[in-house]
């Protein structure tokens, strides 16, 4: 007998899916967008929901089609190279960059207006959010109950209030916009909508999307693709209302805050200004819950993937990637920032070309050729593009400063079009002598 979800449950994994997106960055970066792209805001938020929803729903799409984890997306590039693309992706939206950041941003906005931005609060903090992270964590075959049925409905509640308040109750007007916005607002988004980590989180969170469906018994795998689908879609609509809002409470806080505040800032500000100490602690529960869902996400997932690739059982890796996230989280959120920047701005360009070209491969007579020799060009560019946001930029050569959309910070766009029309033309010669050579 084929198992099949009931309405309820196909909601709570879509709402679980929303859920474990809407973290830290979520929530952040787009009041941090609408302050600084001022009266150009509605461009710059094209730009942002290209990258921070229309990435994470096609990936969430193309995993489903190949089952749900990146493992098996990334060997359309081969063996070696789709591990270490995982590998890469699996660090940086967990341990390194991803989780470490849903603690230090729930604790700017909750706590450290209480007890000071000091190490010791934050150090305090963070071992206790992160032994809630473990204890959570330890029961993956749960989170459709968990996080599907309590903590994903409250994050809805939570955020459909603060949308609400944004737009019935602005707290000022519009500042102008700056440089970067007012020569590139719509790129500016575009490349600010990496910083959510979005379309990684969703390579990361493809494989714990289908566990909670099979935690429920579904098999088939027709039946597993379609429910991924949807959840993705049900998130999809969730991040783009959540964004609009946020968009228009940053755009409209000018008067209330430095425009050069980070978006934890921002967010408190108004809360503040809005609602008084009650709105600071209904802005507090928000973001903790929020956070708290997604890094217990990332933690499953990671836990789940490198258990099938170091020596630790999926318990163990729970308590070790926990510990080394809380030990980053100490670093404080602008150093966290200002170290993922580069990074995420190298690994994004590849990322969206495998989900991209991952819904081409029936076109292709050879696609792994096709797909890694495309990645591989956009990857050395997005290097270029991740260096230029360092002080070691004054060490490119100087034509790397001209290069066909560099000032958008998408230089690796123009060479990896390219390339893809290189190889495809190449595949389709090579399939013709081929099929030639056959028939003689």
């Amino acid at each position: 007998m084929t198992h099949r979800l009931i309405p309820k449950d196909i909601l709570a994994l879509g709402f679980m899916t929303f859920a474990l997106f809407v973290g830290a960055g979520n929530i952040i970066f787009p009041p941090m967008v609408g302050i600084q792209s001022g009266e150009h805001v509605w461009i710059a938020a094209q730009g942002f929901l290209i990258t921070a929803v229309g990435l994470p729903v096609i990936t969430v799409i193309a995993l489903a089609c190949v089952g749900g984890g990146i493992d098996a997306l990334s060997s359309l590039i081969g063996k070696t190279a789709g591990l270490v693309l995982a590998t890469v992706c699996y660090l940086a939206v967990g341990p390194l960059f991803a989780t470490p950041r849903t603690a230090t941003v729930s604790f700017e906005v909750g706590i450290a207006p209480l007890t000071g931005n000091g190490p010791l609060p934050l150090f305090i903090y963070s071992l206790i959010y992160f032994v809630l992270v473990i204890g959570i964590s330890l029961y993956p075959g749960k989170l459709l109950d968990t996080v599907g049925h309590v903590l994903a409905p409250l994050k809805i509640i939570a955020l459909t209030i603060l949308a609400v308040a944004a737009l019935l109750w602005p707290a000022g007007g519009l500042a102008p916009a700056t440089a970067d916005y007012q020569s590139a607002a719509f790129s500016s988004g575009f490349v600010n909508g990496y910083l959510t980590m979005d379309t990684l989180g969703a390579l990361v969170f493809g494989i714990v999307i289908v566990n909670a469906a099979r935690s429920r018994g579904i098999s088939e795998a027709k039946l597993l693709t379609r429910y991924t689908v949807i959840a993705g879609l049900i998130a999809g609509v969730g991040l783009t209302l959540v964004y609009l809002a946020l968009f228009k409470l940053g755009s409209d806080s000018a008067y209330i805050v430095d425009q050069n505040a980070n978006g934890a800032a921002i967010l408190h500000a108004y809360a503040q200004h809005t609602f008084g100490d009650m709105g600071s602690f209904f802005l507090a529960a928000l973001i903790f819950i929020a956070c708290m869902v997604t890094a217990v996400g990332l933690t499953c997932a990671c836990a789940e993937f490198f258990e099938h690739h170091l020596p630790f059982t999926y318990r163990q890796l729970v308590f070790i990637l926990s510990l080394f996230s809380m030990v980053v989280s100490n670093l404080g959120l602008s150093q966290l920032i200002q170290f993922s920047i580069p990074v995420l701005t190298a690994i994004y360009p590849p990322c969206i070309v495998l989900v991209l070209l991952s819904f081409t491969l029936r076109w292709w007579n050879k696609s792994t050729r096709i797909i890694a020799l495309t990645m591989l060009v956009s990857l050395l560019f997005g290097i270029v593009d991740a260096i230029k946001t360092t002080h070691f930029k004054d060490v490119l050569p100087a034509f790397t400063q001209n290069l066909p959309l560099a000032d958008q910070g998408l230089a690796w766009l123009p060479p990896s079009l390219v390339m893809l029309v290189l190889v495809a033309v190449y595949d389709r010669v090579s399939g013709r002598q081929s099929v030639t050579a056959h028939q003689q």
